[in-house]
C-alpha cells in the first residue's frame, strides 16, 4: 500500500488515490509548470487508519439512524465523530511515512522554515455527480512534525463535518467516504496575484490579464486592495494596457507563521509590482497552461525572491458566449470595465458623488458615479448611459440599466477620476468600453434592413412559464405587450422612493403622512396589475439595505451603520424587528387586491424558520388574513433555504423564487458588487447549481411552484437546460432578454422530449 505519493508521480488518472486536488497538482507538475513542491497522503492511507483504529465500525454505528434534517442532532453527531478521529492514534507506518516525506520536502527548494499547506483532497471533490467545494478543511502555514500530524487528522475529520454528512445523505452516497490530503510548500511570496489567459471582462480571447500586489496573494484574491493591472497581447507578448494602483497595505508571514498586515508608505504603495521581465515570464507560463488544458484558464501565481510559482489553475467560467464580433472603433479609448448593460449611448459626462448633487444634470447626459443605489434612479432615468467605478455584473447599476435598456459599464475603478464633466463620450455597454467623442452608429446589415418590414413570428409556446423582472411603473404597459406570462419579480424599492419623495418611509410615518405612502404605492402597483391582468404579478416586499435606506432623507435617524449591509439588517428579519413599515405594505396590497386579484406577495432574504413564522403572523393579523387566493412566496437567496424549505411550505408558502444573484454570492462567499472579485462570481459553479437543484426538487416534491430570477438562464443555454430538466416551473428575466430566454427554454424542452422519445424507442 502506498501511503505517500509525490506530485511528480501523479496525474489526472489518479483521482482515486490523490483526490481531485492532488491529481490536478500532479498534472501541472507533469506539464513542466513551476508548482510548489509537495506530496499527497493517499486515500488508501486514510482507509488503513480507519480500519486499524476500528473507526470504520464506530462511525457507521454513530451515523446509523441519524436524522440529518434534525440540525441539533446532526451537529452533535458530527462533533462526536470528528473528536473520535482526531483523538485516535495514527498507525506508526502512516505517521513515519508522513514525517519522512515532510523531512524530505523540507530539504527541497531551499526551504528552511518548513511551512506547508495541508489541504483536503476528496476523491469525489471534482466529480460530475457532486461538489464538496469548501466543505473539507484546509490549513495554511503548518509548521513542525506534531502540528502536521494533528492537521492531517483534522483534514480526515473534516470528512464528517455536519454539512458533509448532510450533503452525502441528500445525494444518497452510500459508500464509505474516503479522502486524500495534500501537503505542499507554502510560498512566502514577495508579490502575488492572478492571471487570466483570456480577458473575462470583455470576452477578449486574444489578450491575457495579470493582476498583482505586494506580499501574500490573499490581498488580490480576497479583493482587499486594488492590484496593478497588466493586459498582454498573446500573439506578440506586448503589454497593451498597464494600470498602476495605490496598494495601501500588504500581508506578510511573520516568524510564527501568522499573517501580518503591514501598511505601505506612499512611495511603495504606488510602486509598480511586476517588472517587464516578470510580466513576460508570467505571460509565457499562461500560454503554456492554456495550451496544456486546451481552454482559457484562471490561475494564481506567487513570486518568492526571483522564483515564480503557479499555485492554482482552473477553467475560466465567466466568459460569455456571443456571436457579435468586436469591430475596430474610430474613437480613442478612455477607460474599460465590465459591460453590464448592452448597447451604445453618447452624451456629456456628469460626475456626481451623491444623487442630490443633480443641478444641471440634463436628459441625455452620461451619469458617472462611484456606485449607485435605489435613490439614484430618478437621475438614471434621464441618463443616456451609466458608468461606475465599482460593481460587478449583478450590482445595482447593472441590474437597473438592463431593465431600463441603458448602456452601462461598471467596475472601471477610476471612471470618476478619468472622465471629466462636460466631456463628450460614447459608452459601449456591450464591450465595456468608454470612448472619447460621439461615435457613429454602426450601419445596419442588409439582412437587418430586409427583416425590418417582415411580420413578427408567432410566439413560441413553452411549458415552462417565462416571467419578467420589473421595477419602473412607466415600463409596465410596454413590457406587458411582450411574450411574457407575468411579472416574476416586482421590486418595491424604486416605487418607495417615488412614494416618499426621497424621504425615509418611517420619517414620513412620524410626520403623519402614512396616507401619502399608501396612496402612491397603490397607484403605482395598479399600473402593473392592470397592464398584466390576468397574468400574475409577484410583488417583492421592500428589501432596502441599511446603507441604501440611510441615503434617504432622515435615514440616518433610523438606520444602523453596518460593515456589511449586504448580509445585514434586511428582508424578512427587518419586518419582524420593525413591523410598522411592513404593516403599511400589507395595507397597500390589501387595497390593490380589492380589485386586482393577480397581485401576490413575496418575502425576500428569509434566513430561518422562526423569523418567517413571525412574519407570517403579521400577515395573518393584517387585512390580508382572510384573502385565501393570495399566493405567498419566499425568495431562496440564503443557502439555509435548502435545509428549511420543507418547513416554510408547512408554514404556508405557495411558491419560491430562486434569487440566483444573492444565492451565488452567499454560496461562493463573493461580494457580487465587487469588480475585483467578478471573475469568481459564477452562477454555474457546481456548488450553486447543486443548491438550485435541491431547491427545485423540494418544491416539486412538496407540490409548490418554483421560479428563478437572474441573468444566467438567458446568458447560458446549458443553464436553462438544467433548470428545465430539474423541473423548474418558471424563469423570470430582465426585459432585454425576454426573446432569447424563451428561445433557450424552448430548445431545452425540445431536447428533453427527444431524449424521452429515444429512451422509449430503445425500450429503456
Amino acid at each position: 500500500m502506498e501511503i505517500v505519493k509525490w506530485f511528480e508521480d501523479l496525474g489526472k488518472a489518479d483521482v482515486n488515490k490523490a483526490g481531485g486536488k492532488g491529481a490536478n497538482l500532479g498534472e501541472l507538475v507533469k506539464a513542466g509548470l513551476p508548482v510548489p513542491g509537495g506530496f499527497v497522503i493517499t486515500a488508501q492511507a486514510y482507509l488503513l487508519f480507519t480500519t486499524e483504529s476500528g473507526l470504520s465500525q464506530k462511525i457507521a454505528h454513530a451515523i446509523e439512524g441519524l436524522d440529518v434534517d434534525d440540525t441539533s442532532a446532526l451537529q452533535s453527531k458530527a462533533k462526536e465523530i470528528q473528536d473520535m478521529i482526531v483523538s485516535a492514534d495514527m498507525p506508526s507506518i502512516i505517521k513515519s511515512e508522513i514525517i519522512k516525506a515532510y523531512e524530505e520536502l523540507s530539504k527541497k527548494d531551499s526551504i528552511k522554515a518548513q511551512f506547508v499547506a495541508v489541504r483536503s483532497s476528496a476523491t469525489m471533490e471534482d466529480s460530475e455527480q457532486a461538489s464538496f467545494a469548501g466543505m473539507n478543511a484546509t490549513f495554511l502555514n503548518v509548521h513542525g512534525k506534531e502540528d502536521l500530524i494533528r492537521k492531517v487528522k483534522e483534514c480526515w475529520a473534516s470528512l464528517y463535518g455536519a454539512r458533509v454528512i448532510f450533503y452525502r445523505s441528500k445525494k444518497e452516497f452510500l459508500d464509505e467516504p474516503v479522502i486524500a490530503v495534500v501537503i505542499q510548500k507554502m510560498v512566502n511570496s514577495d508579490k502575488a496575484g492572478v492571471m487570466f489567459t483570456a480577458n473575462p471582462s470583455n470576452n477578449n480571447l486574444t489578450n491575457l490579464v495579470i493582476e498583482g500586489a505586494f506580499g501574500l496573494g490573499e490581498v488580490v484574491v480576497g479583493g482587499l486592495v486594488s492590484p496593478d493591472y497588466y493586459e498582454v497581447e498573446k500573439s506578440t507578448l506586448k503589454v497593451k494596457d498597464m494600470r498602476l494602483s495605490h496598494k495601501n497595505f500588504k500581508i506578510i508571514r511573520d516568524d510564527k507563521g501568522q499573517n501580518l498586515e503591514v501598511k505601505l508608505a506612499k512611495k511603495e504603495a504606488e510602486e509598480q509590482v511586476l517588472s517587464e521581465a516578470e510580466v513576460l515570464e508570467l505571460a509565457n507560463l499562461g500560454l503554456k497552461i492554456e495550451e496544456h488544458y486546451g481552454r482559457p484558464q484562471d490561475t494564481e501565481w506567487a513570486i518568492e525572491g526571483s522564483k515564480i510559482y503557479m499555485v492554482q489553475s482552473r477553467p475560466i467560467t465567466t466568459l460569455l458566449k456571443t456571436s457579435e464580433e468586436t469591430t475596430e472603433e474610430e474613437g480613442k479609448e478612455l477607460i474599460r470595465g465590465l459591460g453590464a448593460g448592452p448597447g451604445r449611448g453618447s452624451g456629456e459626462v456628469r460626475v456626481l458623488t451623491t444623487p442630490t448633487q443633480d443641478n444641471g444634470f440634463e436628459s441625455g447626459d452620461v451619469l458617472v458615479a462611484e456606485m449607485t443605489t435605489p435613490d439614484w434612479v430618478p437621475l438614471m432615468k434621464k441618463a443616456s448611459a451609466i458608468v461606475t467605478d465599482g460593481g460587478g455584473m449583478t450590482c445595482h447599476a447593472a441590474i437597473v440599466s438592463r431593465e431600463m435598456g441603458l448602456p452601462c459599464v461598471v467596475g472601471t475603478r477610476t471612471a470618476t477620476k478619468v472622465l471629466k464633466d462636460k466631456m463628450l463620450v460614447t459608452v459601449d455597454g456591450t464591450h465595456g468600453v468608454v470612448y472619447e467623442g460621439k461615435l457613429k452608429e454602426k450601419n445596419k446589415s442588409a439582412e437587418d434592413v430586409a427583416m425590418a418590414g417582415m411580420p413578427r413570428p408567432a410566439p413560441m409556446v413553452t411549458a415552462t412559464k417565462l416571467y419578467v423582472n420589473l421595477a419602473m411603473p412607466y415600463e409596465a404597459e410596454r413590457i406587458a405587450k411582450e411574450d411574457v406570462d407575468g411579472v416574476g419579480l416586482l421590486r418595491a424599492e424604486f416605487m418607495v422612493i417615488d412614494a416618499c419623495d426621497g424621504v425615509h418611509p418611517r420619517q414620513l410615518m412620524e410626520d403623519g403622512k402614512s396616507h401619502q405612502f399608501i396612496d402612491s404605492m397603490v397607484r403605482n402597483l395598479r399600473i402593473f396589475t392592470r397592464a398584466f391582468y390576468p397574468r400574475p404579478v409577484i410583488y417583492r416586499a421592500i428589501d432596502f439595505r441599511t446603507n441604501e435606506f440611510r441615503n434617504l432623507r432622515g435615514g440616518d435617524k433610523f438606520e444602523p451603520v453596518e460593515q456589511n449591509p449586504m448580509i445585514g439588517f434586511r428582508g424578512c428579519y427587518r419586518y419582524v424587528i420593525n413591523p410598522d413599515l411592513f404593516e403599511l405594505e400589507l395595507k397597500v396590497l390589501a387595497k390593490v387586491r380589492e380589485q386586482d386579484k393577480n397581485l401576490h406577495l413575496m418575502i425576500p432574504f428569509v434566513r430561518t424558520l422562526w423569523e418567517f413564522k413571525k412574519c407570517k403572523q403579521l400577515i395573518d393579523k393584517s387585512e390580508l388574513a382572510d384573502d385565501r387566493e393570495m399566493e405567498l412566496w419566499v425568495m431562496a437567496e440564503v443557502p439555509s433555504v435548502v435545509y428549511w424549505l420543507e418547513d416554510y411550505v408547512k408554514a404556508g408558502i405557495t411558491g419560491v423564487s430562486i434569487g440566483s444573484n444573492d444565492l451565488t454570492q452567499l454560496v461562493l462567499g463573493v461580494d457580487r458588487d465587487s469588480e475585483v472579485c467578478a471573475p469568481l462570481y459564477d452562477e454555474r459553479d457546481k456548488a450553486v447549481l447543486d443548491a438550485i437543484r435541491q431547491i427545485i426538487g423540494t418544491c416539486r416534491r412538496m407540490g409548490i411552484t418554483c421560479s428563478i430570477c437572474g441573468q444566467a438562464p438567458s446568458n447560458y443555454p446549458d443553464f436553462a437546460e438544467k433548470l428545465v430538466d430539474w423541473g423548474i416551473t418558471s424563469v423570470s428575466v430582465n426585459p432585454d432578454v425576454i426573446n432569447v430566454t424563451r428561445h433557450n427554454v424552448a430548445a431545452a424542452e425540445q431536447r428533453m422530449v427527444l431524449k424521452m422519445m429515444r429512451k422509449m424507442n430503445s425500450g429503456t
